[in-house]
């Protein structure tokens, strides 16, 4: 059958959008996937699945006071899926931002105590960037470790966090501890000029505003640079990466290192931004939902704001669930173990929606 020529022009248009569509799908898929199987779930241990929802909405999203708070945990969450997206473009599943997270924290924490007396325009800077550092260096360690040992990259950075939890809880308990937090060990308080405070207009830290602006940089660094295409190209094949000259090692090291230094400013604002010190508040997680943030974003830095509000405001309804439906505290981890479950099944689908070559057939026809 003969094709017309604005049919032509219409599947043209198509098929470079098709060959997008799986990478939305898919994680919607999984996404509808796991909120059904909770549901189950939630039948099975005599709750109802929609007021549990309807509360995830009202604490989350539902009034001007939820979105402060979903928006408040969405900072650390932006830049610790970060942590994950970037390696991953060069084929690295790096899952420790955690500990690149904690440490970031005790930095800004230990160099908030020495520099309290600075002015906030230099001291707040250098807080930031030690924080950025020390995260850097953490998960950038774990990219060596691939390139010059072979250890794998996963289980290395997973073990490296356990160790930098350990070494928080070592500092804070013991040499950067004020011996005023009687109760509760931390590093000493900061100085209110130290303080990162909201934005005009929001009730919300500046750090959400720089997680944003490292989402976007992290997009244009990847798609519209010289360097992010050969990091592409790397991850896709690294003997021809090799075999065109393009420098393996410090790609893998580089960007393994730039998401480990996102992770670090993460632990950074928590300090300075929510906490005040550093403690073992730090641990709270945010490493782990930012694995499941990049997956359910398919590793795109575009696509995590969404998904990591998403996640934020399903964390910040933790608190009102319990208290109306009677649920444990570990309800919001169950949640987000069956939707990880359902994004790891569904990439067995990954290729099987083929809709450029059938959109591509019909063009021939």
């Amino acid at each position: 059958m003969e094709i017309t020529a604005p049919a032509r022009s219409a599947r043209a248009w198509l098929v470079p959008l098709a060959g997008r569509a799986e990478g939305v799908l898919l994680p919607l898929a999984a996404l509808v996937t796991g909120f059904a199987a909770f549901a189950l779930f939630l039948v099975l241990l005599g709750k109802n699945p929609w007021t549990f929802y309807t509360l995830v909405y009202q604490a989350g999203f539902g009034t001007g006071f939820s979105w402060t708070n979903t928006l408040a945990r969405a900072a650390p969450l932006l830049l610790a899926a970060l942590c994950v997206a970037i390696p991953a473009r060069l084929g690295l599943v790096v899952i420790g931002g955690e500990g690149a997270i904690v440490l970031g924290g005790v930095m800004a924490g230990g160099l908030g105590a020495v520099l309290g007396g600075w002015p906030a325009l230099i001291a707040m800077p250098l807080m930031a960037l030690g924080a950025a550092l020390i995260g850097g260096l953490w998960i950038g360690a774990v990219g060596a470790l691939r390139q010059w040992r072979g250890v794998n990259e996963t289980i290395a950075s997973l073990l490296m966090a356990y160790i930098a939890i350990a070494l928080m809880n070592h500092l804070v308990e013991g040499p950067l501890r004020d011996a005023a937090s009687l109760n509760k060990p931390s590093t000493a308080p900061l100085a209110e000029a130290l303080r990162v405070g909201d934005m005009p207009g929001f009730s919300v830290h500046w750090g959400l505003a720089v997680a944003f602006l490292a989402c976007i940089g992290a997009w244009v660094l990847i798609e519209r640079t010289t360097l992010g295409f050969s990091a592409r190209i790397a991850g896709g094949n690294v003997r021809a990466a090799q075999v065109q000259g393009l420098p393996v090692t410090k790609l893998v090291v580089g960007f393994t290192a730039l998401g480990g230094a996102c992770a670090g400013l993460a632990g950074y604002f928590e300090v300075s931004a929510v906490h005040g010190s550093a403690n073992a508040s730090l641990a709270a997680g945010y490493g782990y939902t930012g694995i499941l943030i990049a997956f359910l974003a398919r590793h795109n830095p575009l696509a995590i704001i969404p998904v990591a509000l998403l996640l934020a405001g399903i964390e910040a309804s933790s608190g009102l669930v319990q208290r109306r439906m009677e649920l444990p505290d570990a309800t919001m981890t169950v949640l987000q173990g069956f939707i990880f479950v359902a994004i790891l099944a569904s990439e067995t689908f990954t290729g099987r929606l083929d809709l450029t070559r059938w959109l591509s057939r019909g063009e021939r026809a």
